[in-house]
């Protein structure tokens, strides 16, 4: 199931998130070098490797909380090498973490209540952080996104439990739907089939597919469930040892002998029994 642009991404429309030159160095260890990279407007594209390659040091810069030693990051074309978190976010990034980030005293609906005021009713925020109660208060309109947000990731039924309540893979689901209703035009998910089962995740699948087409979010996924990602990026990156030793479609990944050595194995093994969700054998 492979998502790409409705358009193919010309010239003189700028990629939703690129990266040139990444250099990373603590001390005399280099985590990343010379890393570019790539990701068009309304496509998933993948971040892989083994431990120690450098994709959680990859995110960190592309979200801006750490600064490299040479290179640029861009959304939409815009520099924003300099730009703090906020900033980016304000310019349409989100992201996700490995251990998912909770306010452990409120429910499922209140999580995507307070993003979606982060994206629509920022005034409205400030002023629930200082009345108490108000945040339940839904308009119509903000009860319709969320409804349709916790449709799309499965979680109906658990809006009303509180976060501390549900089992790691569904606070993980929760933290997807989060990020997403800030209707962001790049989204970043560090493993967000971690903690998933298997119906879990190929349901996580399909809805990231018709977020990243019919929302237009671009995403960059850093997950160790290869197979899943062969199966959803439209295009994929290769790190070793901070390094980009390939790009190129799955089918191209996946019969590439540089990284067959360094990294996939006996994982290809999986991916090519595997059927991804919507697709028949």
């Amino acid at each position: 199931m492979s998502v790409a642009a409705s358009d193919v991404p010309t010239e003189s429309v700028p990629d939703a998130l690129s990266a040139h030159g990444l250099t990373v160095r603590f001390g005399g260890i280099s985590a990343l070098t010379n890393v570019s990279l790539r990701v068009p407007r309304q496509t998933i594209v993948g971040l892989v490797g083994p431990n120690g390659a450098g994709k959680s040091t990859a995110f960190a810069v592309l979200s801006g909380l750490l600064k490299p030693n040479a290179g640029t990051v861009e959304l939409g074309g815009v520099d924003v090498s300099k730009a703090s978190p906020q900033v980016r976010a304000k310019r349409g990034l989100a992201r996700t973490f490995q251990q998912p980030e909770m306010f452990l005293g409120l429910n499922v609906r209140e999580h995507l209540l307070l993003a979606d005021r982060v994206r629509h009713a920022h005034s409205r925020l400030w002023r629930d952080a200082f009345t108490g109660g108000a945040l339940r208060q839904e308009s119509a309109v903000e009860a319709a996104r969320i409804d349709a947000w916790l449709e799309l990731l499965g979680l109906a039924s658990a809006g009303d439990r509180r976060v501390d309540s549900l089992p790691l893979g569904t606070t993980r689901l929760v933290e997807v739907a989060r990020a997403l209703a800030k209707e962001p035009t790049v989204l970043l998910l560090d493993e967000p089939f971690s903690g998933l089962n298997p119906h879990e995740a190929d349901a996580l699948m399909v809805a990231l597919a018709r977020t990243a087409v019919d929302h237009g979010v671009a995403m960059l996924l850093v997950e160790h469930d290869v197979p899943r990602v062969l199966s959803i990026a439209a295009r994929i990156f290769v790190l070793d040892f901070g390094e980009i030793i390939a790009e190129g479609t799955s089918a191209e990944i996946r019969n590439d002998p540089t990284v067959r050595a360094a990294y996939l194995g006996d994982d290809l093994v999986e991916y090519e029994a595997m059927t991804p969700p919507g697709r028949e054998s």
